[in-house]
Order: structure tokens, then C-alpha cells, then sequence
């Protein structure tokens, strides 16, 4: 296994990251551990969570996730080998998920509460990598390319966020923060405020990237390089599509487009079927698994610290993680950007 820091911090994180949005709702607890167990064993250390989760967000499963991390880990006794990633959620009418706001918000008293929260459900005294799920100003973030500008004046100040991120990481309840489903404006904003204010600087950004959708690879990607801030790779499979699993109108039995479709448009464009038929041969004429051929694709980039991986069960897991031992040679890349430009970006 590879390890990488995150951004300018000394934490140090497996190139492969192990997703646990299906736990508490796919997943038992016992399925949970097993993948914790696999993942562990073959050199990853890092596991990323949010208070959102299980997915989909309920109620009734809100923090169980978590909860179940802390159940491994304290059995393992190895959290100081354990570097966990959570995150708050960003501005939603989600009324039920703080018990006195109607709103979540990334103001101060919000972000205190979700931490405090996460601490418990973790049972830990502190979380490594604490992210911004999505951001408090209004944005089209979980599909589509284009920016829809809203003008809002109701938006919490980056700056009083980072003033607080930046209290926690003295206090020593985070180690350092990240943001997530963020824009190239909205990055260099962190940045350039931490400046321009001595506060702590981000060290990461998790948003989407895969074959069916590399738009970071337009703007952020030099972001990313240049101010230091890697990529955390999620849905390096698309939810499953580039498995070729959904081809032809299939929807296995247990699948995530089975039990949830309606919640996933995003990998269900025109586009998406044609350019996952042709990953496929490509991925055949290599003689390569194309789950692995799509991680390992993500995993190579030089933007990219990790990539989150997820699976329901532990043979697809172990396929996953195997795919940190493949290489792709120059043809099998050239022929994946040469579908790129015949189906840009279908799945954005």
C-alpha cells in the first residue's frame, strides 16, 4: 500500500480509502466489521464517515455508522492506527437532524454540536480529518456542470467557519479539516481566507470523480496541485455503473439503483450506458476487471491522495482493493481519454 499526507499535515493515508455510507442500512454490523477487517489487513488505515450516515439519511439510522466504527475499533483496540475522516452536512432543510434549528447550518454552534456528536458516536477523543459535506451557500453540487448563480445574502461567512475549524484543531478535537462537493472558487476561498487570517488551511477536497464524470480534472485539478489541497476520490465506480452490472436495463437484486434508483439520476444520463460499453471492452482487450481499471485509473492521478472505495460484501471489497496492484499501460489510457472525448463527462 501507498500512503500519501494529507495535504500540508503529517497525516499520513493509505492511496485506498474505506467508504462506510451502506453500514447501518446494506450492511450489518458483523458484514461491517468484515470489511474493516479486510481493508485493515491489506495496509488501509483510512476510513471515512459522516454524521449523515447510514445512506439513505433517516432519523432512526442517523450516526449508526459511526457507532458501529466505534464498536471495531475499540474491539481491535487500534484507533492510533486509524485515521477517520467524518462530515458535518452542509446547508439543508433536514429539520430533524438539530434539535433546535430548522436549517442545518456551517455556523459555529451547528459545526460544535455535530462535532460533539460525532466525538460520541465514534467514542474518541478526536476525529483526524473533520470535513465540510457540502457548503452553506447555495450550489448545484451533487449533479450537473453548470453553475447556477442564486444570489443569497443568508450565507455563514467562510471565514467564521474557519475561525471555528481553526479553534477546534487548538482545542485538539480535530487534526485537521476538509471540504467536500466544493467548486474552484469556493476552494481557493478557503485558501486564500486561511492566509489572509493566519488560520488553518484545508487539506483535502472530496468530490465525485470517476470515468463517467472527471470534471474536477477541469479547474480543481490545478487547484488541487498547486495549493496542496489532494483529492478524495468518492464514486470511483459511479455508484456501481461502471461495473457493468445496470447494462441493458439489469437491476440486480440487493443493488443500490434496485433498492434506491430514484435517489441516483446522477449515473442514468444518455450517455452513461454507451461510454460503460466501451470502458468494458476496453477494460476485456487488457485483460483487466474494469471496477479495477476505473479505481486504478482515479488512483494514479497526481491531484488524488485517496480513493474512497465502498462495497456491500466482501468479495467485492477484496476485487476493489486489489486493484492498487494493476498497472494501466499507456494504450489502455490513451484509449480511456479517447472515450472521454467521445462521451465527455456524461455523468456529471
Amino acid at each position: 500500500m501507498i500512503y500519501k499526507n494529507l495535504g500540508h499535515s503529517n497525516i499520513k493515508v493509505s492511496t485506498i480509502c474505506l467508504g462506510t455510507m451502506t453500514w447501518g442500512e446494506q450492511n450489518t454490523e458483523n458484514e461491517a466489521f468484515q470489511q474493516m477487517d479486510m481493508a485493515f489487513d491489506y495496509g488501509v488505515n483510512f476510513f471515512d464517515t459522516a454524521e449523515l450516515y447510514p445512506i439513505p439519511p433517516s432519523e432512526k439510522t442517523q450516526g449508526e455508522t459511526s457507532r458501529i466504527i466505534s464498536r471495531w475499533i475499540r474491539s481491535k483496540n487500534n484507533r492510533d492506527k486509524i485515521i477517520i475522516a467524518d462530515k458535518i452536512v452542509g446547508r439543508s432543510k433536514m429539520d430533524w437532524f438539530r434539535d433546535d434549528a430548522d436549517e442545518t447550518r456551517l455556523n459555529k454552534k451547528q459545526i460544535k454540536f455535530a462535532l460533539d456528536r460525532s466525538l460520541k458516536n465514534l467514542n474518541t477523543d478526536y476525529i483526524d480529518l473533520y470535513q465540510l459535506h457540502w457548503p452553506d451557500r447555495p450550489l448545484n453540487v451533487f449533479s450537473g456542470l453548470e453553475y447556477r448563480h442564486k444570489e443569497i445574502n443568508d450565507v455563514i461567512p467562510i471565514l467564521e467557519t474557519l475561525n471555528c475549524l481553526t479553534d477546534l484543531i487548538k482545542e485538539g478535537k480535530i487534526r485537521s479539516f476538509g471540504i467536500s462537493n466544493e467548486t474552484a472558487w469556493g476552494t481557493c476561498e478557503f485558501v486564500k481566507t486561511a492566509e489572509a487570517k493566519n488560520l488553518e488551511k484545508v487539506v483535502s477536497i472530496q468530490n465525485p470523480y470517476n470515468l463517467l464524470n472527471r470534471s474536477f480534472e477541469v479547474g480543481l485539478s490545478e487547484v488541487s496541485i498547486r495549493e496542496n489541497v489532494g483529492l478524495l476520490a468518492y464514486s470511483p465506480l459511479a455508484s456501481g455503473t461502471l461495473s457493468g452490472k445496470y447494462l441493458d436495463g439489469k437491476l440486480p437484486e440487493g443493488s443500490r439503483l434496485k433498492l434506491f434508483g430514484d435517489r441516483y439520476p446522477r449515473y442514468r444520463t444518455e450517455n452513461a450506458e454507451p461510454a460503460v460499453k466501451e470502458y468494458v471492452k476496453i477494460a476485456k482487450k487488457a485483460n483487466l476487471d474494469v471496477c479495477q481499471m476505473a479505481i486504478k485509473f482515479c488512483e494514479m492521478q497526481s491531484f488524488v491522495t485517496s480513493v474512497i472505495i465502498g462495497a456491500t460484501n466482501t468479495d467485492q471489497l477484496k476485487k476493489n482493493l486489489q486493484s492498487h496492484e494493476i498497472k494501466l499501460d499507456d494504450e489502455t489510457i490513451t484509449a480511456i481519454n479517447e472515450i472521454q472525448l467521445k462521451y465527455s463527462n456524461p455523468c456529471p
